[in-house]
């Protein structure tokens, strides 16, 4: 029995966006400036549901995977131009497309080191298979944020355990704040810092979208533009019949779209923030199925894994990264930008005074929510 049941669809819908209001009040604290908001509302949530405050199984938690996770990507691709990103931000796109290569690489060398097969998702399958789900899984995560979870979940069969998805959110999400804090400590190792090249810091912040204006029309017309990209993209799955590929292909329908139309797809202005506000609503779904006693249990390896993976990221990324000349800075937001999401980058760099990596490092996160899905999928059907 818990405080709210199961079927009280309105109190429990009620819960997850007071988590998400909260992890966004959180985030201007001290403390949770550090955390992120993201691992706040994964918290409480599992706070909540192990204090049997709600359930850990629902319909709303349900209604949130099926409806609101489809409709999130969209809204964070509207300016997932990729003649912008590729031409205008060549070094950061360099810097983050390294960090790509040493997420897969910290991939496969942790999945392949750690014996995964006495984990409980997919037990019914070949090891392989597994494996491959787990491989594709992570690697989905660190290159574009925690939000590309939902898609490779569904694609590789893994969200069927509710156990074991909502503990390998959890640690993925706890760790990714400490690995945080380890990127804003990096520039004041001076041993590390002097081996690379000066960064010259710009004195302002350009092409600030702080200035865009949110109306009702514009979150509006963009919520409109999100679904009919789904619903287009439902339609392109059902005619071709492969609805693995379902978010592969609403991804991609919406990066074409953005990078054919900019104009028009830069005045959905809000449609990003509107897009954060959804993942903190799923990230508080996510965790609200995890259940202690199962996390423990599953939590070790994936500790492990995860220390493992993010390691090989960083000496991939700090080793070839001096190679070609990148600045400290540079990689440092570009790491950012692939574990944590476009909302931290900005952040990061802002607070760090790197103020000319502030746009680049919105624009590198949005290229890794677009890239994250289809590096997933490719290497869970490659590795499987």
């Amino acid at each position: 029995m818990t405080l709210i049941s199961p079927d009280n669809h309105f109190s429990l819908m009620a819960v997850l966006f007071l988590i998400a209001g909260a992890a966004f009040l959180g985030e201007k604290t001290r403390i949770g400036s550090h955390l992120t908001g993201a691992v706040i509302a994964i918290l409480m949530a599992i706070a909540a549901a192990n204090l049997r405050l709600i359930p850990h199984a629902a319909l709303a938690y349900d209604f949130v995977f099926a409806y609101f996770v489809p409709i999130i990507i969209p809204l964070f691709l509207f300016k997932a131009n990729l003649r912008h990103m590729l031409f205008e931000t060549t070094r950061m796109t360099a810097a983050f497309l390294l960090a790509s290569v040493g997420t897969i690489a910290g991939v496969i060398v942790a999945v392949g080191l750690l014996d995964l097969s006495s984990l409980a998702p997919m037990a019914d399958t070949d090891p392989a298979l597994r494996e491959a789900g787990i491989a594709g899984l992570f690697a989905s995560t660190y290159i574009g944020g925690t939000v590309n979870y939902a898609a490779l979940g569904e694609i590789t069969g893994l969200s069927s355990d509710a156990s074991f998805f909502s503990a390998a959110t959890a640690t993925d999400n706890l760790f990714s704040a400490v690995f945080l804090g380890l990127l804003a400590l990096l520039p004041g190792w001076n041993w590390l810092a002097r081996r690379y090249k000066p960064h010259e810091h710009g004195e302002r912040q350009e092409g600030s979208v702080v200035g865009e204006r949110i109306t009702a029309m514009t979150l509006t017309l963009a919520v409109a533009t999100a679904i009919s990209f789904v619903a287009i993209g439902d339609a392109v799955v059902n005619a071709i019949g492969m609805p693995s590929l379902r978010y592969a292909i609403i991804t991609a329908l919406v990066v074409l779209a953005a990078t054919v139309f900019p104009r028009w797809m830069a005045k959905l202005h809000g449609g990003f923030e509107l897009g954060v506000g959804l993942a903190f609503v799923f990230f508080a779904a996510i965790a609200a199925g995890a259940d202690i006693i199962a996390m423990v249990n599953i939590a070790p390896i994936l500790i492990v894994l995860v220390v493992i993976l993010l390691s090989v990221h960083l000496l991939v990324l700090l080793g070839v990264g001096q190679l070609l000349g990148l600045t400290l800075p540079e990689l440092i937001i570009a790491s950012n930008a692939a574990v944590l999401g476009a909302t931290t980058a900005p952040a990061l760099a802002a607070a760090r005074g790197w103020h000319d990596l502030v746009t680049p490092g919105v624009l590198v996160g949005v290229l890794g929510y677009a890239l994250g899905t289809f590096a997933g999928t490719a290497l869970f059907y490659l590795w499987g």
